[in-house]
């Protein structure tokens, strides 16, 4: 791996941290370093966006205090070690990070980290306080999600051919930045993201991506940062349009909502990762009805959803009546299916009659 322009510039970034620091103590004033504050009071829904951002609060960390002396000495142990990863052109997990920076402090008891949960939030200190990606921070994030269309995709000097891929698809890195992956040769009218790994499978198998030239990404669940990322690349860059094709339940609801308007714990990054325009091509109850999907294979909702459907509906990004509307009626039928319930109109109906008539018909929910 080679030293990019971007590590560079983050290099920088980090030197400057350190710099003012040590200006600080040249100076005797007390070492403080100051970062955006990230409690679910400094969170907000932005219009403007259409994405969950962080506030404009702010706190301090000082070395002469108590309180902050541990979390400081561990932030700028975390910037440090991070600077000389990016310099040896390494990538290392946060356990790697964790591992190496834990040590008994020389002539006491104490250790720089008890256990990861210590060090992971520093981690996003400095990835909040700094505007910069854990990505490009050469941070390792789990990623488990893949890909497959007609594109081809640079990383680092080897170019890879997505309709070559076969049935397992291009596994996604956890970094897609820029300066990592290079998008190319794209054959695509829109991005369809699909909740689970099984139908992304079906897709991939009857070669869905090439009958109605779109990729297909899959975050196998919950979408890691990097299948969100990814998908806003392609979106920003290449002006595709991005579906997500989830269960018509609570959680796939959320999961939609987070690739579209990003999530509270991520809130400070959520520039780089959510897409607005993202919209929710099914599943939904009023499915039943239309495409007559039989009433045997619904499953009851149980307290859980009930409680999280109450939680969905009156959060800002879902009060759109088409959104409220859905709600309404999963309430009142008192059921939620899951996609792979199509497969009981038959095993290739979702690939060849649900979803090319959904986007025919442009039955969206925004």
């Amino acid at each position: 791996m080679e030293i990019t322009k971007r590590d560079k510039e983050v290099m920088k970034i980090l030197t400057e941290m350190g710099e003012a620091l040590n200006s600080q103590i040249k100076k005797g004033e007390n070492p403080t370093y100051k970062l955006p504050v990230r409690t679910l009071n400094n969170v907000f829904f932005d219009k403007k966006t259409q994405t969950i951002r962080l506030g404009d609060k702010t706190s301090e960390r000082q070395f002469i205090n108590v309180a902050h002396a541990r979390k400081f000495m561990q932030t700028v142990l975390v910037a440090n070690e991070i600077k000389k990863v990016i310099h040896e052109a390494a990538t290392v997990s946060i356990r790697d990070l964790y591992y190496a920076l834990k040590h008994t402090i020389a002539d006491t008891n104490e250790n720089t980290f008890e256990e990861q949960a210590d060090s992971d939030p520093i981690i996003e200190d400095v990835e909040c306080s700094l505007n910069v990606l854990r990505e490009e921070l050469h941070l390792g994030a789990s990623s488990k999600g893949v890909i497959s269309g007609d594109m081809k995709i640079k990383d680092g000097k080897d170019t890879i051919d997505l309709t070559k891929m076969g049935s397992g698809g291009w596994g996604v890195p956890s970094n897609v930045e820029p300066d990592r992956i290079e998008i190319k040769d794209i054959n695509a009218e829109y991005v369809l993201f699909i909740e689970k790994d099984a139908v992304w499978k079906r897709f991939n198998e009857d070669q869905y991506w090439k009958q109605h030239k779109c990729i297909i990404l899959t975050g196998r669940g919950q979408p890691s940062r990097a299948e969100r990322r990814l998908a806003q690349r392609l979106n920003k860059e290449f002006g595709l349009p991005i579906y997500a094709l989830m269960d018509a339940d609570p959680w796939g609801m959320y999961i939609y909502s987070v690739i579209k308007q990003g999530s509270i714990s991520l809130s400070y990054s959520e520039d780089r990762l959510a897409t607005p325009s993202t919209k929710f091509i099914g599943l939904t109850t009023r499915d039943v009805e239309t495409f007559k999907i039989p009433k045997e294979v619904t499953i009851k909702l149980n307290a859980e959803d009930h409680k999280r459907l109450g939680e969905m509906k009156s959060y800002e990004w879902f009060k759109k009546k088409e959104w409220q509307d859905e709600f309404a009626n999963m309430k009142e039928k008192n059921y939620k299916l899951e996609l792979e319930a199509l497969s009981k109109k038959g095993i290739r109906f979702i690939t060849e009659e649900y979803l090319p008539q959904k986007i025919r018909s442009k039955d969206f929910l925004p």
